[in-house]
């Protein structure tokens, strides 16, 4: 079963994010059937992404001296128990706990499944391999809220514990595909070579490895930011709802495409002119979004958006997997995954702050700078030594024969 391996992870983080892509919007009306205004539901979404910031690089650190793989069904237990315990909370305060258990066992898996992607492909497979990874991912974001629209209904407070309660269902079935994911022979490996601990800021300072997490949190902001924005954009211009979740959709169902074709598009640009020129090309169309035009013109501008959004996640993965040192890549991932909360927290209220003082397009502009500074870090990245698969490779077979 080793040559399925990537199929099952990709299977397993389809179900685990769909249960979190799901149970999110859920917790907000559970929320609100509770009694919370505005700014307690802010909190309960801040507890999500806060909760794991001081878990990720012990996390990383303790992935690097040992396997992945038990992360993952961790990372499960605690989606599925966060999600069903919220759907039986009775306060508020409970609602954030659990809504915190469910964003470090979102965490738990991804560092897990992350770190087993870049343990188990070799140097030229693994911008394949995270791409394919995070389709897992885009296929959870793309049914999990479309699935709690449809059990949220009139009793609010009902229907919204039955699609949390779901969720944790959804989040279980992850588990059939966990079994026997990692190679035994890379375990061995692994166990055999003696790992210091890497400080936290000569991971940093790699060449790469900054610029890699910068792009990762820009490209996840326009995506937070674009899902919760759009539908404000649509109110003002009398978009229906319906054709609002449309073109949302349509976005996700582009970024997906784009990771198909991953590979080919490398061997047509190289990464470095990909990243760049996607970085480059979604700045100028998220501050695009912020014009008056017409749908059907939003619809082409999103669809092209979604595929060059879809690129960045997985390329910068791989970016800091080959800047990191060796005996601290999951380190290096758990960095790159705490900027992403950092900016699930920072870009919406930088957002909202904007939106206040310069009106409802006005974040799309904010993401349009953002997106083309990452575009110029991009043809940085392309000179980071650390990020040559050739000579990833190479130290990755000396570091076999030593062992």
């Amino acid at each position: 079963m080793k040559r399925y391996w990537l199929l099952r992870l990709v299977i397993a983080f389809g179900f685990a994010q769909g249960a979190v892509s799901m149970a999110r919007p859920a917790v907000s009306y559970r929320a609100l059937a509770l009694g919370a205004d505005e700014r307690a539901i802010g909190v309960i979404a801040g507890v999500y992404a806060l909760l794991p910031l001081f878990a990720a690089v012990p996390l990383g650190r303790r992935t690097d001296r040992g396997r992945c793989a038990p992360l993952l069904p961790v990372g499960v237990v605690l989606i599925a128990g966060g999600c069903a315990l919220s759907g039986t909370a009775g306060s508020l305060v409970w609602m954030a706990a659990w809504s915190g258990v469910m964003g470090l066992g979102h965490l738990c898996f991804v560092i897990g499944a992350q770190s087993l992607v870049a343990r188990q492909s070799e140097p030229a497979e693994q911008d394949r391999n995270f791409g394919h990874f995070t389709i897992g991912a885009s296929l959870g974001q793309l049914v999990g809220p479309v699935a709690a629209g449809l059990l949220i209904g009139g009793d609010m407070g009902r229907s919204s514990a039955l699609a949390l309660v779901a969720a944790a269902a959804v989040a279980a079935v992850s588990l059939t595909s966990l079994w026997r994911i990692e190679h035994r022979d890379e375990n061995r490996l692994h166990a055999r070579v003696e790992r210091d601990k890497v400080p936290v800021h000569r991971i940093l300072r790699t060449r790469g490895v900054p610029a890699g997490i910068f792009i990762s949190l820009a490209v996840l902001s326009a995506t937070d930011i674009l899902t919760a924005y759009l539908p404000v954009i649509g109110e003002h211009r009398s978009i229906a709802p319906a054709t609002v979740g449309l073109l949302l959709s349509l976005r996700a169902a582009a970024t997906i495409a784009c990771r198909l074709v991953m590979t080919p598009m490398i061997r047509l640009l190289g990464r470095t002119a990909l990243l760049t020129v996607t970085c480059l090309l979604a700045g100028l169309l998220c501050a695009g979004i912020a014009l008056p035009v017409p749908v059907w013109a939003l619809a082409v501008m999103l669809a092209v958006l979604g595929f060059c959004l879809g690129v960045g996640q997985p390329l910068s993965m791989t970016t800091v997997v080959q800047a990191a040192p060796d005996e601290a890549r999951s380190t290096a991932l758990a960095l790159r995954l705490t900027g992403n909360r950092l900016g699930q927290v920072a870009a919406p209220a930088s957002a909202g702050l904007i939106a206040g003082l310069g009106g409802t397009a006005a974040p799309f502009v904010m993401l349009g700078a953002l997106l083309l500074a990452a575009a110029g870090l991009g043809v940085r990245v392309g000179r980071a030594p650390g990020t040559d698969p050739a000579r990833a490779g190479k130290g990755r077979r000396r570091a076999r024969q030593g062992a």
